[in-house]
């Protein structure tokens, strides 16, 4: 292993192969909204994004069980393949004719049960790849790769939809992943490090049962002052901004015809202030009273969601968009940064566990519930209720006294 992992190609092609792969995903992902939107009406669009999102959740810890049991780079290679293959398959039959909404369902449904082994093998690999003084410096890289492939996936997919409509942008997601698997193909793993002399054997350490654990560390959460409100801050947080942010944008887009490049420039000006975002917490040392300065942003950015559907035309939408992403992604920094600071060590697994779930799991359910709602009253008042379901996280976070004296050092 290369002391320098900016010039380890082993670890740069475990780079690359994430980092494709997660344009992959929001090219598929926004391509799977279109296509529902172009056979269906809003409540179906809602139920094909669950379909696909529900079981990706629920499978997560689920796939990490599988990685740990027959290795991450045969489940990692395995999941790869068939998701470029489902993938290539969908492109195939959209090009030849127009198939039900069951085949959106059905590949939704394949694609988020594998898409939950996937991602837990290819987190696994760090270990393997880059020695244990390298491995923050990895997840830094990983990091990185995150907000490219976040801030890439949806123009791609725009321009692949604007050229030539679904079938076209799930053929260039296909190809994605037929990348991320050959580059995931040639990366050389290493055993893990022996334990260290003296250290406690993981089956040692683990005497409670799995849902004692979890019990443990649901109940250390719910303790906290300062972690469990954040926690709360942030599903709710979820709950109201994953949907208008998703399902919201495309109907949203269609309603007003700025088309799928429209939802792409908004989703990816919201990735290119993320992205800055990040700078900006690298380059500030020290943010003087963090929590409350988390809650405010949480604050600025729920209205800023809100105020994407009031925009007037599609150039105002992009640019709120990016003001929104910068903001959000110091909100999202902080959150993370005070929640793993203030967090006892051994219960660090399930804390980021659960951080997880209202990240990934929460989330799908908003998406029925969107689209029935906006079937009802129309897409603009249910986005704007998210926008304060959003604002209510803020005022949950306000009220903890830990939070507001929560102070944070970045180094």
């Amino acid at each position: 292993m290369n002391g320098n992992v900016w010039r380890d190609a082993n670890v740069l092609r475990w780079l690359a192969a994430y980092g494709a792969s997660l344009v992959g995903d929001g090219v598929y992902f926004l391509a799977l909204g279109w296509a529902a939107a172009q056979t269906a009406g809003p409540a179906e669009v809602g139920l094909v994004m669950a379909v696909g999102a529900i079981p990706r959740a629920l499978l997560m810890l689920g796939g990490g069980v599988v990685a740990d049991r027959f290795g991450p780079r045969l489940v990692v290679i395995s999941s790869d393949a068939v998701r470029c293959g489902v993938v290539l398959g969908l492109a195939l039959v959209l090009a030849l004719g127009s198939p039900g909404l069951w085949v959106l369902v059905l590949v939704a449904l394949v694609f988020g049960i594998v898409d939950a082994l996937f991602m837990p093998a290819v987190g696994a690999l760090p270990p393997r790849i880059a020695g244990p003084g390298q491995l923050v410096r990895v997840q830094g890289m990983r990091s990185l790769a995150e907000r490219v492939g976040h801030t890439a996936g949806p123009p791609v997919a725009g321009l692949a939809m604007g050229l030539g409509g679904p079938a076209s942008a799930f053929a260039v997601a296909s190809v994605l992943f037929g990348v991320s698997l050959v580059l995931l193909v040639a990366v050389r793993i290493a055993p893990l490090p022996a334990p260290a002399a003296g250290a406690v054997p993981a089956s040692a350490s683990a005497s409670e049962s799995p849902w004692r654990q979890l019990r443990s560390g649901l109940g250390y959460i719910r303790r906290h002052g300062l972690i469990g409100p954040l926690m709360l801050s942030g599903a709710l947080s979820q709950l109201g901004t994953s949907a208008p942010m998703t399902l919201g944008l495309i109907l949203v887009s269609e309603e007003r015809g700025w088309g799928p490049g429209g939802v792409g420039w908004i989703i990816g000006g919201m990735g290119v202030g993320a992205a800055s975002s990040a700078l900006v917490l690298t380059l500030i040392p020290r943010f003087p009273r963090a929590g409350a300065v988390q809650n405010l942003t949480l604050i600025i950015g729920s209205a800023g969601i809100g105020g994407l559907v009031l925009a007037p035309s599609l150039p105002v939408a992009v640019g709120l968009a990016v003001l929104t992403g910068l903001v959000c992604g110091i909100c999202g920094g902080l959150a993370v940064a005070l929640i793993q600071t203030a967090t006892d060590p051994s219960y660090l697994g399930r804390v980021s566990s659960v951080m997880a779930f209202t990240a990934v799991g929460l989330a799908p359910l908003a998406y029925p519930a969107f689209g029935f709602a906006a079937d009802l009253w129309g897409v603009t008042p249910v986005f704007l209720a998210g926008a304060a379901v959003s604002m209510v996280g803020a005022i949950v976070g306000t009220s903890a006294p830990a939070v507001r004296r929560a102070e944070l050092a970045l180094a």
